[in-house]
């Protein structure tokens, strides 16, 4: 009986060649590939597929797929290093700046019913990605931070277990790489966390650094949890000030924004989450800009009190449009 047939195998995955990024691939033109039909379990979904394992190049690791091409094309990565096809970046970056929500179940019976659903939806081929309305500053900022070459370094082989524990004796011949691993919060990976986008300490770095770069770095006082929107558009609202921000931070609880305090005059707002995750979050998603009613909104950490540090922005004392925040 062929394995579709089975219904015991009805939701097994059966491919010819795996997705793949370039870094994965290796720039081995004459690439080997060994595949085993449902070798393993899909590492999100937990089916059945098709495992592939191949050296991409001289002087590196074997590499292998660890996710189902379904769960691959759903959110539009690697079936190897998890990364977006398109940008290179983690899931959490792109989703982060391109306002996607992550509606995946978690349970494992949920999982396959869902992956299984999927499956119909992709007989063309396509992206979950592709029907994304995103805003041009999302788009900007992934083009800013996405990577243009391959990045090969990451095929290396693993740290040799025997010489952290000065126990190798193989020398130059250890296939391994005799170096001491560094053990710091981007040592510490995990898979599902990578594949949904959450707690992902690769991406968070990425966020961080991006948000200090385009003059977003969290103010010392942990007690601001206020952003400030300057050069809104004449035609902006509260009500739309709120849609746009509830809207760009689906993976913010719409409970943490406090209040939005909307100065038609000066054409500014001020956005208050409350608690400072929410705002940093919110901050590292607005980097490049927010875009409400057709203006790109430029964007500031608000001040603290009058007295605590320094006189602080009011309502009332907001600046113009022309004076920088």
């Amino acid at each position: 009986m062929p394995p579709k047939a089975d219904l015991n195998k009805a939701g097994w995955e059966q491919s010819e060649f795996p997705i793949l990024c370039e870094t994965c691939l290796g720039n081995n033109p004459f690439i080997r590939m060994t595949k085993q039909e449902y070798g393993r379990s899909c590492g999100t979904c937990a089916r059945p597929f098709t495992v592939f394992r191949w050296n991409p190049g001289a002087g590196s690791r074997y590499k292998t797929t660890v996710i189902c091409q379904t769960c691959a094309k759903v959110k539009n990565v690697c079936q190897t290093c998890l990364l977006d096809l398109e940008y290179g970046l983690p899931t959490q970056v792109r989703d982060t700046a391109l306002a996607v929500q992550n509606e995946a179940p978690t349970s494992d019976i949920n999982r396959e019913y869902y992956a299984q659903n999927m499956e119909t939806k992709f007989l063309d081929n396509k992206s979950g990605l592709d029907t994304v309305r995103s805003s041009s500053a999302g788009k900007e900022m992934l083009k800013q931070l996405a990577r243009t070459d391959p990045y090969y370094k990451r095929n290396r082989p693993h740290v040799c277990s025997f010489y952290v524990k000065g126990e190798c004796k193989r020398g130059n011949e250890c296939p391994y790489r005799h170096e001491m691993p560094e053990n710091n919060e981007l040592s510490h990976q995990n898979l599902q966390d990578r594949y949904y986008g959450r707690n992902d300490p690769v991406a968070r770095k990425i966020l961080s650094t991006n948000a200090e770069n385009q003059g977003l770095k969290p103010p010392d006082d942990v007690t601001i949890s206020s952003l400030f929107l300057s050069s809104l558009s004449p035609k902006s609202t509260e009500l739309t000030i709120r849609t746009h921000v509830l809207h760009s931070l689906p993976s913010v609880d719409p409970t943490q924004l406090k209040s939005i305090i909307h100065v038609a005059k000066t054409r500014c707002a001020f956005v208050n989450f409350r608690d400072r995750p929410a705002a940093e979050t919110a901050a590292q998603a607005w980097a490049n800009g927010l875009d409400i009613d057709g203006e790109r909104v430029a964007v500031k950490w608000g001040r603290g009190k009058a007295g605590k540090n320094g006189p602080g922005i009011k309502p009332a004392e907001a600046p113009s449009p022309a004076v920088s925040a």
